[in-house]
């Protein structure tokens, strides 16, 4: 199977390449790009054969280096095993005649999550609302009984079709797991603003919760409209799901083993304030919101516990997916898309006109900004963070001053780090064609966590990836 950029060909030539392989190859086009990840890029294409619009998700190899491979390697085999209506499906594998990059083929979905809760002409309603997470909690609970941690639930990788079907996407940070068996994971996984309070401590011995906690922050994003909690960096995240949530009780960090625990205990204790803070939210989304944002994860609910709560049998129940509105396709890109230009056109409104008079600004109504990427932290920043905190004391009141102290916080830069698996993938000369597969996998653990590769130091800057191998135990 090979790619060809579409408007790089014209008919003519188009009719003569697909005439002698039309029975031996299939042809993809390249229409335009619809997302963009750590280490992938996603497309709208359409097959030459059957003219079916569908999304590829180009990997990129970096020269075919191991770690690349294997990080590829296990999101397969993850998608694989999941056959579920609200998870994505891999059909199938392309690579490429011209580069040395494996396509990976999605159904093409139409909006994502993200892009609709910041688009300024959608509000959900209640029913809708509840149609909405009771699919993704139906998801994770498929993924969970399967073995598997998606760790980077958010908006833009919750994708929506025509017909309101919601299906959890991009297994890119996901990972096998055995809760009889644990094997210690990285917690430089899950997007920021959705990152659970023990993955910003440290640990490396969780389970579903992670997942769960993100769900949680989605369920109070859409009734509320806007993020609940942006933090730009892991301290302030910190500070915002402490404000919000309540700091941990003395005993929880007596008994915590986390590595950095005692460096991010707040001075003085927090209060919980979610009933407080979202007052005017039904009574059953509350009690659902309380315990998904439970600070310790052993008071989290799994997924089966939650589409059994009181949230989901409650009246108004929760619309039929084919019931939902036809929205004009809307995509996290197209929210930033927006979103610079309404930057564009307040910068040309505050610009003085001839007369001298500045021109009126457009008014812009409170939005969604689109979060940072998993690992949104330079880990030598933290690094040097920490050496502060254990040289000064005074730090600790600094990161987490007392509540009538705190100050306005302001919104994120989106940066991006990872953690690579180990995995000893198939040979990748096995990837040349569209495959039917067995849904059976044997689930593999990741190895240590390490750079990336060199062919990506470019976007650094960008995306604030770590320049050091942390000296830690395996992780997956």
């Amino acid at each position: 199977m090979w790619i060809q950029g579409g408007k790089k060909q014209n008919r003519r030539e188009e009719r003569k390449k697909r005439k002698p392989i039309i029975k031996y190859r299939y042809i993809f086009y390249l229409v335009f790009q619809i997302g963009q990840g750590t280490y992938s890029n996603v497309y709208k294409a359409r097959d030459s054969l059957s003219g079916k619009i569908v999304a590829l998700k180009k990997v990129r190899f970096d020269n075919l280096e191991p770690e690349s491979v294997r990080f590829m390697a296990r999101e397969i085999l993850i998608l694989r095993r999941l056959d579920h209506p609200n998870v994505m499906k891999l059909y199938g594998l392309v690579t490429s005649r011209m580069s040395c990059s494996l396509y990976l083929v999605f159904d093409y979905m139409v909006h994502d999550l993200a892009g609709l809760a910041a688009s300024p002409d959608i509000k959900f309603t209640l029913p809708q609302v509840k149609c909405y997470v009771h699919q993704l909690l139906s998801g994770l609970e498929h993924c969970h009984n399967q073995g598997v941690l998606h760790r980077d639930i958010k908006g833009s990788n919750l994708l929506l079709d025509d017909d309101g079907v919601l299906k959890i996407g991009d297994f890119g940070l996901a990972s096998f797991f055995d809760p009889n068996h644990k094997q210690p994971m990285t917690s430089r996984v899950v997007t920021l603003w959705y990152r659970p309070p023990e993955l910003l401590l440290g640990a490396t011995d969780y389970g579903v919760g992670v997942d769960l906690w993100s769900a949680g922050c989605i369920l109070a994003e859409l009734l509320a409209g806007k993020p609940i909690m942006p933090g730009r960096t892991e301290v302030e995240q910190l500070h915002k799901i402490f404000k919000l949530c309540g700091s941990p009780a003395e005993e929880y960090w007596k008994k915590s083993k986390l590595p950095h625990a005692t460096i991010f205990k707040p001075q003085q204790p927090y209060k919980r304030r979610i009933a407080e803070t979202f007052k005017d939210f039904p009574q059953s989304a509350l009690r659902l919101i309380e315990t998904l944002l439970s600070i310790d994860p052993a008071d989290r609910l799994t997924a089966t516990a939650a589409l059994n709560s009181d949230f989901f049998k409650t009246e108004p129940l929760a619309c039929d997916p084919s019931s939902l509105p036809q929205y004009p396709p809307s995509k996290e890109m197209d929210a930033k898309r927006r979103d610079e230009e309404a930057r564009r056109l307040r910068a040309a409104g505050s610009r003085p006109n001839g007369d001298g008079a500045r021109k009126t600004r457009t008014r812009d109504r409170p939005r969604a900004v689109p979060a940072p990427e998993a690992n949104a932290e330079l880990q030598a920043n933290i690094d040097k963070r920490r050496l502060i905190t254990h040289a000064n004391a005074k730090s600790k009141s600094e990161k987490f001053p007392p509540p009538h102290q705190d100050g306005a916080l302001g919104y994120p830069l989106g940066c991006s780090n990872h953690m690579e698996p180990t995995f000893e993938p198939p040979d990748p000369s096995s990837f040349s064609t569209v495959f039917p597969y067995d849904k059976t996998a044997v689930p593999t653990w990741s190895g240590p966590l390490v750079d990336p590769p060199g062919g990506n130091q470019k976007r650094k800057h960008k995306s604030g990836r770590s320049s050091k191998q942390p000296s830690t135990a395996r992780a997956r």
